[in-house]
Formats: structure tokens, sequence, C-alpha cells
């Protein structure tokens, strides 16, 4: 294979290098846990992966139009908070509906937000969106002071459901997919890899740049307040900090499925991948039996590990085509 061509499919199916990751990944699951792949444990597996998978796929598409968003996880964690206040144990269906709209509303309003002051005020995204995440922390503590709260027995069920024998999770996922196809076919898709490949180009062929930036960090708030939804659905209860650890985590996934932070590169199925690696590399931890006061720094090396395996490989592949 010509360097040419491995150059080819590096950029079409950035992924692959994920892939590989998974496989070995699985293999690991499937020796210290030979149950792994019976529907039960998968289906609680991927209930437990469900959120972040729909957070990590809004903050790809910011990733992909060169911007970035560090408040998802704080958006997380106001969104729970709204739906543990709004939808009690003994809420009707028209609360339900009332509660998740707002709080989708509020995801979109912390989007917008964060696409007003990094784009329309010309404000450094990071320090922009690390600035409102306090905001968004803070709302939630004053909303939920401490954890607490339940939601009608029904939506646990719904959450956990197998609808012919498939676990709910998986269609979601499909239809995160399904969007993300049509999306990419779209004018808006090609604007977003333009915008995130090179800006000044894009503008000088007449893509309306900023707009198209703004958009994804209001893709990426609704979709932080929909993995909310989940992360509710799932725990049953309302915490003011749950959301903490995925903005970080988030954004690990999307590097290892492929996505460049330089942004113009990537896709959604890489970024899924990336979380159902992280969930297994965490299973392998958890198996492994690490003595606690080590797992977080075992994480953190496979982790880097795994962000470093595609530049590895690629510097490898620069040697081998020099000598």
């Amino acid at each position: 294979m010509t360097n040419l061509n491995f150059k080819r499919i590096s950029l079409r199916a950035p992924y692959l290098f994920a892939l590989l990751l998974l496989f070995v990944a699985v293999a690991v699951n499937l020796y210290l846990q030979p149950n792994l792949l019976q529907p039960r444990v998968l289906a609680g597996n991927l209930r437990i992966f469900l959120p972040l998978i729909i957070v990590t796929a809004g903050q790809a598409i910011v990733i992909m139009g060169g911007g970035i968003d560090l408040s998802v996880g704080a958006i997380v964690s106001m969104v729970n908070a709204i739906l543990i206040t709004l939808i009690g144990p003994e809420a009707t269906t028209g609360d339900i509906l009332l509660g998740i709209a707002i709080g989708c509303g509020a995801g979109i309003l912390a989007g917008a937000l964060n696409g007003f002051g990094a784009v329309f005020l010309r404000l450094q995204p990071i320090v922009t969106t690390y600035a409102t995440s306090f905001v968004f922390g803070g709302l939630a503590l004053y909303i939920l002071p401490r954890p607490g709260g339940s939601i009608p027995r029904a939506l646990l069920n719904i959450y956990r459901a197998m609808p012919l024998g498939i676990p709910m999770a998986i269609f979601v996922i499909i239809a995160l997919l399904l969007v993300w196809s049509a999306l990419t076919g779209t004018r808006y898709g090609r604007y977003l890899f333009a915008v995130g490949g090179n800006d000044e180009a894009a503008y000088a062929t007449g893509v309306p740049v900023d707009w198209v930036r703004f958009s994804t960090y209001v893709l990426a708030g609704l979709a932080a307040a929909l993995g909310a939804v989940a992360l509710t659905m799932s725990t049953g209860s309302g915490d003011p900090y749950i959301g903490t650890s995925m903005t970080l985590d988030s954004i690990v996934a999307v590097v290892i499925g492929g996505t460049r932070l330089s942004g113009g590169q990537g896709g959604v199925a890489g970024s899924i991948l990336g979380v159902i690696i992280l969930g297994l590399i965490r299973n392998i931890i958890s198996f492994a039996n690490v003595p606690l006061w080590s797992q977080t720094l075992v994480d953190a090396l496979i982790i880097m590990a795994a962000l470093a395996g595609p530049g590895i490989v690629r510097l490898v592949r620069r040697q081998q085509v020099t000598t």
C-alpha cells in the first residue's frame, strides 16, 4: 500500500484505529468477564455508556467545526437538576414532557450562550466555555443544592426496556448515526467540515462561517441536555455534580474516535466507538482488581496511550516511507 493510499484511507475512515482498539478492549474484557456479550450484561453496559455517547456526539460536532466545549458536563448537571425538580415521582405524562422540554430548552440556551461568546464576541472557545461551565454548575447547585429526588418508575422501565430483545440504547445509537449520516449529506454538513478545515477559505467561498460555528455550540447544548435526560432516566435521581467528569471524557472519546482537535475531520460514529472503548477500559481496570488508590493513575495512563496511538502509527509510517 502506498503512502497516498494510506493517507486516503486515514482521511475517509479516521476511526480505523478506534476499531482496532475496540477489538483489543473487547478481547481483554471477555477474558476478564466471560459473560460480557450476554444480553443482560451487554444491555447494562450500553445503558451506562449511552448518556456519554449522546453528549460526545455534540462535542464531536463542535470540535469538527473548529471549536471546543468545556461546559457540556456542567450543562448535564444543570439539566439533571431541572428534570429532578420538575419531574417528581408522581408526575403525569404532561409533567414529564414539560420537564423534558424545559430541560432541552435550557441546554439549547446554554449552547447559544457559548456560541455567542466564542463566535460573535470572538472570545477563545476554551476560555469562554470554561467560564460558562461555572455558571451552569452554579445554576445546578442553586436548583438542587444536594443530591436527591426521584422520577416515576415508568421512566426507569422505559430506559431499561428491550424491545424485540434489543437494548433501548442500541435504538438510540442507531438514531444518532442515521441523523449524522443524513446531516453529512446536506449543505450544512459540507459547511461544517469546510469551516473546521479552513474557516478563511470557507468564508471566501461564501460559507456563513459564524452561523455554522454558532450552530455547533447550540447542537452541543441540546446533546448535553438529551444526555442529561438519559442519565436521569438511568439513575432515577439528581445530583448537581453528576456531569462533572463528562466534559473530559467526551473530549477524550472524540479524539480516540479519530476526530482532530484542530477540526475539519472526524465523525460521530468514531466518537461513539471512543465512548465504548473508554467504558471497556474502565471495566478492565475494575475486573483486574487494580487497587482503588491507583485506579485513577492506571485509567489516565491507558487513556494517554490510546490518545497517542494514532500519532505513533503516523510516526512509524513516516519512518517507513523515509527509509
